[in-house]
């Protein structure tokens, strides 16, 4: 019995470490940035183009459905990377939200339409890491590698564009910043698709606030980002597995927890806890 629930367990355990890191890493960018809910925002239109592909007749899974949720997250992250908020007549943050808020009302209204669509918003919030495939996991996996090596090319230069946020960049930054929010909408859509919006947006800011209150170095943030966000998942994986609940909220509530936890140890603890760094 132990060895079947270890086999069962594997591949979610494995998805949680990938997404735990990848998602570890950006929170870090998108926490500096100061644009808490680009994450949230980007999933959510993500969503809406898989929701125009259902409306069309394809199926879930097929390449139509995937680009339509791709240009739709094209088209946000572009205006994010060329942006001048200061040109602005609302804080960016405010579009942000109205960007969701815009893209769940047209989800909802097209899920009418939709032979189950209320399940599959249901899925897209929600998530089911529990229940993901080998295959699934493999090929995420892969993506996420090339992902990484192209940051892992080009980390000092989008190191330097997230500590700068200005608004005033040279058009050949603006470029590295488009490439950067490219590959940041790849791997929301793609991480929705497993852990749903809610527990993107948790693994993406959670770990980061958390590392960020006890850790000042750059590459310590992203590391301690990445094990409190594999913590949580796991431990939200175990929790859902045998309580029989759901995992993405099981996860959701525990890395929320967390951060509370830390934010009270920061502030009412002993006055040598200042820095793990």
């Amino acid at each position: 019995m132990m060895k079947e629930t270890l086999l069962f367990l594997a591949t979610p355990v494995t998805a949680g470490i990938i997404l735990a890191g990848m998602l570890g890493y950006f929170g870090t960018h998108i926490l500096t940035r100061k644009i808490i809910f680009i994450d949230i925002a980007v999933a959510q239109i993500a969503a809406l183009g898989t929701m125009i592909g259902l409306l069309l007749g394809f199926a879930e899974e097929a390449m139509e459905v995937q680009m339509f949720s791709y240009l739709l997250t094209l088209v946000i992250i572009g205006g994010f990377a060329f942006l001048k908020a200061d040109k602005l007549p609302i804080p960016a943050e405010a579009v942000i939200g109205i960007i969701y808020c815009l893209g769940l009302a047209l989800s909802l209204l097209l899920a009418e339409r939709i032979p189950g669509g209320s399940n599959y918003i249901s899925k897209t919030i929600t998530g089911n890491i529990l229940w993901v495939t080998w295959d699934s996991v493999i090929r995420l996996g892969l993506l996420f590698a090339a992902i990484a090596l192209i940051h892992l090319l080009l980390g000092r230069k989008f190191h330097d564009l997230s500590n700068q946020n200005k608004t005033g960049l040279p058009l050949k930054d603006r470029f590295l910043n488009l490439l950067f929010y490219i590959t940041f909408g790849i791997v929301v859509v793609k991480a929705v698709l497993i852990g749903g919006i809610f527990l993107v947006f948790t693994l993406l800011i959670a770990p980061a606030v958390a590392a960020a209150m006890f850790i000042k170095t750059w590459r310590g943030r992203m590391i301690w980002s990445w094990i409190i966000g594999l913590l949580g998942t796991l431990s939200g994986i175990l929790v859902s597995y045998w309580l029989n609940i759901s995992n993405g909220p099981a996860i959701v509530c525990i890395l929320g927890l967390l951060v509370f936890v830390m934010a009270f140890v920061k502030l009412a603890g002993p006055e040598k806890i200042r820095s793990l760094s």
